[in-house]
């Protein structure tokens, strides 16, 4: 048998064993760091659909549960025939304020084919939907930090994973998420939440709308929707994830910038108090029919109130309150710098010198 050439580096060894590097020829090296160091052609990101952007944002504050090719329907059809009861006034007051926030989308309505209108309607839903999922996914770990005290972990743990020890089987999220119809601090209670036996309608409103907990059957209005879970929740989904922290490092516009949102719509905080209530629970699906968090008609109740004519005082103060929260820089508050303040004594300055200069000029004149 022949021996390979001491100098024939390149039929050495033609079977290396298992395990060993084998050195590369040279045009083999440079092709591999060609291939490292090129970027190659740059890929152009994917173009959403406007109407699903707009959907998003719908979804969020305007209607979180509308069928949207229905309410399209019913919205034509209203205009053409008109409103008779107050079902359809709110279907109407809900499809103006769709035609509103999308750009010349009453134009598109009304020269649309059939098929076309199925087309933009299932775009917007597909915002709407898929903007409540990414809430719901996103709020499910951070909700835990929201409820741990300060200074010491929550007793029991809780999982930021997962959410079978939520909701009655928790002290704490059973305790926020009691009814103000019940009292969480009778064992009975505890124990018949737990297991299932009692069932609870989204419209028995939960204690952690309210202040501190504070409900007062005498005053109901009283620190309703001002929990401070609330505004961690609406911080969360509106302004940015981290800005419900201390410190705020957020380095993309949230939410409420993208779509140039300046204040809180009534739509916007029931979204927030369902998003909160959904992951303080149990419940692992979000689901508009699901019976045990019953989220659809604990959104509808909040909207109701929130729209009744006859509650308008309580409303806009409390849309008042809200704003000042969570929207500081276009809140109605003037702030004006005070007559001995530093920038005020310089504008005096200058407005001397000004009217000093133009008295020596007309002198001299």
């Amino acid at each position: 048998m022949s021996t390979p050439p001491a100098g024939n580096k390149e039929n050495a060894n033609p079977n290396p064993r298992f395990g060993t590097v084998q050195p590369a020829s040279e045009s083999q090296s440079l092709k591999r760091q060609g291939s490292v160091l090129d970027w190659g052609a740059r890929k152009k990101p994917a173009k959403s659909d406007p109407l699903v952007h707009h959907g998003r944002h719908f979804g969020r504050t305007v209607h979180a549960f509308a069928n949207i090719h229905s309410l399209i329907l019913a919205g034509l059809s209203i205009e053409s025939e008109g409103l008779e009861s107050a079902q359809q006034r709110r279907e109407y007051r809900v499809y103006k304020k769709l035609l509103k926030m999308i750009p010349n989308f009453e134009e598109r309505l009304l020269e649309a084919e059939p098929e076309e209108i199925v087309a933009m309607a299932t775009q917007i839903q597909k915002g709407a939907s898929s903007s409540r999922s990414d809430d719901t996914s996103s709020m499910k770990p951070v909700i835990i930090d929201w409820i741990t005290p300060a200074e010491e972990p929550l007793k029991p743990l809780l999982a930021r994973n997962q959410k079978l020890d939520r909701g009655f089987n928790h002290p704490v999220t059973g305790r926020l998420l009691c009814p103000t119809s019940l009292d969480w601090s009778d064992p009975e209670i505890r124990t018949a939440l737990k297991n299932k036996e009692i069932s609870i309608s989204g419209a028995d409103w939960p204690r952690f709308l309210y202040c501190d907990e504070r409900y007062d059957p005498g005053d109901p209005w009283m620190g309703l929707l001002r929990g401070e879970l609330l505004i961690s929740g609406f911080k969360h989904i509106f302004t940015s994830p981290s800005s419900t922290e201390d410190a705020p490092r957020a380095t993309r516009s949230g939410n409420a910038r993208i779509h140039g949102m300046t204040r809180v719509t009534p739509a916007s905080i029931a979204y927030t108090a369902t998003q909160v209530r959904f992951a303080l629970s149990s419940a692992t699906t979000f689901c508009r029919t699901d019976r045990d968090t019953d989220s659809e008609t604990f959104y509808t109740s909040l909207i109701e109130l929130l729209e009744d004519p006859e509650e308008e005082q309580e409303t806009k103060a409390l849309l008042s309150w809200w704003n000042g929260r969570v929207f500081p820089s276009a809140s109605n508050t003037r702030r004006i710098a005070p007559e001995n303040s530093a920038l005020s004594n310089i504008r005096r300055k200058r407005a001397s010198r000004k009217a000093s200069a133009s008295g020596g000029a007309g002198t001299k004149l």
